[in-house]
């Protein structure tokens, strides 16, 4: 085929067999419940916030690119929101302490999440140069990213204090 390189599918397979690999493990260890700290929450977003900063403060997004990473941190905490909403949380009536079980529903939106993003990868490969910047796109990317890990911690620290205070 004239335009593609030799062996270009296995640009696609192998991130695809990675993918169904971890998620036959999360997938098996979805029924196991888990500590959950409330005050643990906040290090993965922290840590990806200074990441992004640094990022940012080195190569900052360019004109439209700010307004864009916003939306997408928008948009990436309503996303995160949800799936929070999806995490079982428990409370051990005796020692009165959380436990934290992942749903399909979360795994599966995960999943989700990440068939999205390939085929997104995939149509701008096949489209061609249409002036689109990389650099651009992993800012929105890392955004959205943060703004999912944020939101869905807040939501479960939120249900989890209501719970301990229930």
């Amino acid at each position: 085929m004239q335009g593609q390189q030799p062996g270009g599918w296995i640009s696609y397979v192998v991130p695809l067999v990675v993918v169904a690999v971890v998620m036959a493990i999360r997938w098996k260890r979805m029924g196991r419940v888990r500590p959950l700290t409330l005050e643990h929450l906040w290090i993965l977003p922290a840590i990806y916030a200074v990441v992004i900063g640094v990022t940012f403060a080195r190569f900052p997004p360019q004109g439209w690119g700010w307004a864009f990473c916003l939306v997408a941190v928008g948009l990436g905490a309503a996303l995160g929101w949800q799936r929070g909403k999806m995490m079982r949380i428990t409370l051990d009536p005796e020692t009165h302490r959380l436990g934290q079980t992942s749903s399909p529903a979360a795994l599966l939106f995960i999943v989700l999440l990440i068939v999205v993003r390939s085929s997104a990868r995939g149509a701008l490969s096949y489209a061609g140069p249409v002036g689109l910047d990389p650099m651009a796109i992993t800012d929105v990317l890392m955004a959205l990213a943060l703004g999912l890990f944020s939101a869905q911690r807040l939501e479960m620290y939120l249900r989890g204090k209501r719970m301990l205070a229930g």
